[in-house]
């Protein structure tokens, strides 16, 4: 049979999960009447409750006797790594693009990487039943990002198709015809992708993705450059550098078949298949004959540019909500999320008690301390700290981001005076349709921490911010952070209303009546620019008189929700925010006040 290997190519929202659902499901991959959930790739959790893809996955469909392997490949530039992986096992892409917001900075970046090892793209604009589309200009704006990016003339010269992924039809004109669903761009990767390259040899694979199944152990995925893999076979595994990791048996081969992976009795050059049977290969590994010596070379993955602490939980309620404490099972977690995740840098500290943990960005980090905590795990974190450079006359550089923010015209003053003081630099302000600016910035990425929340206050929630690694740039000196001090907790105990009402006029709270407190825990938002400690324990005074202006109703204002994404924003240096399964707490580094007075100003950060 006859394959072609394509990924799925788009900024998130555009509608690549949707468009994949429409494909395996006009092609025949499920009954008419089997039940199937909406966005079958996006399958963990945390995918279907953000509505965003976080890892690469595969699928496979058969047309006219074609089998089409198809890479759903996320649209965050937080999990870069994944799409900088995927694009070594396809011969073609397919860009989607939403026809009223155009192309958008992660759409620049995974195409960046496509047409730089040579993929010809396929356009399809999707979504182009909006009221507010305009499918001609958008065409234009993929054409000047193309040559933007150095396309050469075979890869400028990409065919187009319109459509809508939801309603699941592709045509070559906006209007239609709508009847032949998604034929048309079925016809056009079969025409247009080149069959799966193979070369002549001996079996030689390029491990690509990396999964722990509770039955088969380690599971490899990755395309078949030469010659083919049975079962039971001797295979061995070369690292980048062609120095052995190991040697053994194949147990299983797996294939994707529609939304199933079926084991099969051989796996060919060109297909994608994953593997089973070996403990140590990992990602950007060789996986092949025993005859054979040098290594398939993985494509070069981008700098991690933030870095976090994770640290053994240490405070009075440690272990209480969380199995899962100690710092070696969290040395053993993380380290097994690198192995998978070629993004991900771990490195242990001197007293073993905490791992900085540096990736592409807060996304990244936040999805992987969401998935622990969801796992059992107990542990508190640092501030996001950007990982910075050196040029070669000693210089610091640091990484600087390009911010693409939409939003209402009237808001756009606002913005563009909050990301100066942020030490950004405008490059370009145009309209984009609808009384809409789009802003593009240059901005550095230690300004960006921490803007997503106070970008969505001042805009009332209408703007769209989109960032991208853009490259390191000299230091650009100092950026003012937070400005307001924190109410710590002075006492161990349970939080009471009355308490917390009387201090209401100090600031905003973030916990809540009868939440479990400790000393030196954050319970709210101080109004001044000092801390200040305070006692949420003292309950009303008891008398035997009654009346009415005694006994008036405590009546609390609701305290402020504090997320992960939003505490780990928000917290400085010589604080941390204590994760577990059931709460999110805010906290001083040090507990003990005399400690903190003792400490300041000297927080160690490393």
């Amino acid at each position: 049979m006859q394959l072609r290997n394509i990924a799925i190519i788009a900024h998130v929202d555009h509608g690549k999960t949707t468009l994949v659902d429409k494909l395996l499901q006009q092609s025949g991959s499920f009954r008419e009447n089997q039940r199937v959930a909406e966005r079958v790739m996006d399958s963990n959790d945390l995918e279907k409750e953000r509505g965003i893809t976080i890892l690469a996955k595969a699928t496979s469909v058969v047309w006219n006797d074609i089998r089409i392997n198809i890479v759903d490949t996320p649209g965050h530039a937080d999990f870069g790594g994944e799409v900088e992986r995927i694009l070594s096992m396809v011969d073609g892409a397919i860009v989607l693009v939403d026809a009223a917001e155009g192309p958008m900075p992660q759409t620049k970046f995974v195409v960046g990487k496509a047409l730089k090892i040579g993929l010809k793209p396929i356009v399809a604009i999707n979504k182009v039943d909006r009221p507010d589309g305009r499918p001609q200009e958008v065409i234009n704006e993929v054409f000047d990002l193309f040559a933007a990016l150095d396309a050469n003339d075979e890869q400028l010269d990409f065919p187009i198709l319109y459509g809508s992924g939801r309603d699941g039809w592709m045509a070559l004109t906006p209007e239609g015809p709508k009847d032949e669903g998604l034929g048309p761009l079925f016809e056009l990767v079969v025409k247009h992708v080149p069959p799966a390259k193979t070369e002549d040899g001996a079996f030689r694979m390029l491990g690509t993705l990396l999964e722990a199944n509770p039955f088969l152990g380690r599971i490899i995925t990755g395309r078949i450059a030469s010659g083919t893999v049975k079962p039971n076979q001797s295979i061995k595994v070369i690292d980048r550098e062609g120095k052995l990791v190991e040697t053994g048996r194949v147990s299983k081969i797996l294939a994707f078949r529609g939304i199933e992976r079926s084991p099969i009795e051989v796996g060919e050059a060109g297909d994608i298949v994953s593997i089973a049977g070996l403990v140590k290969g990992s990602v950007a590994d060789t996986f092949c004959d025993p005859s054979v010596d040098t290594p398939i070379q993985a494509q070069p993955i981008d700098p991690p540019t933030v870095t976090m602490s994770f640290i053994v939980n240490d405070s009075p309620l440690a272990g209480t909500e969380g199995d899962k404490v100690t710092s070696r099972m969290i040395r053993d977690r993380l380290f097994k999320e690198a192995e998978g995740n070629v993004t991900l840098k771990i490195e242990e500290s001197a007293d073993k008690d905490s791992f900085f943990v540096s990736g592409r960005g807060e996304l990244q980090l936040a999805i992987l301390i969401e998935t622990m905590r969801r796992e059992g795990f107990e542990l508190a974190v640092s501030r996001p700290r950007v990982v910075f450079s050196q040029d070669e006359d000693g210089n610091t550089l640091e990484p600087i981001e390009e911010v693409v923010i939409d939003v209402d015209e009237e808001y756009s003053g606002t913005v563009v005076q909050k990301m100066s003081e942020r030490r950004a630099e405008m490059v370009e302000m145009r309209p984009s349709g609808g009384n809409r600016q789009r802003l593009l910035f240059h901005a550095p990425t230690r300004g960006l921490i921490g803007y997503q929340s106070e970008l969505l206050t001042d805009t009332r929630g209408t703007a769209i911010m989109n960032r991208l690694f853009h490259s390191y740039q000299p230091f650009k000196g100092d950026i003012p952070g937070r400005i307001n001090g924190v109410l710590i907790s002075n006492e161990q105990g349970e939080a009471v209303a009355y308490a917390l009402w009387n201090l209401e006029d100090r600031g905003p709270m973030v916990i809540e009546p009868g939440w479990k407190v400790y000393q030196g825990m954050i319970i709210g938002i101080h109004n001044r620019d000092n801390d200040l400690e305070v006692n949420v324990l003292k309950g009303k005074k008891l008398t035997n008189i009654r009346t009415t202006s005694k006994d008036e109703a405590v009546r609390l204002t609701p305290p402020i929700r504090m997320t992960l994404e939003r505490s780990l924003a928000w917290i400085q240096d010589d604080e941390l925010v204590e994760v577990t399964p059931k709460s999110i707490r805010l906290r001083k580094r040090y507990l003990d006040p005399n400690e903190r007075k003792r400490m300041k100003g000297k927080v160690d950060v490393a």
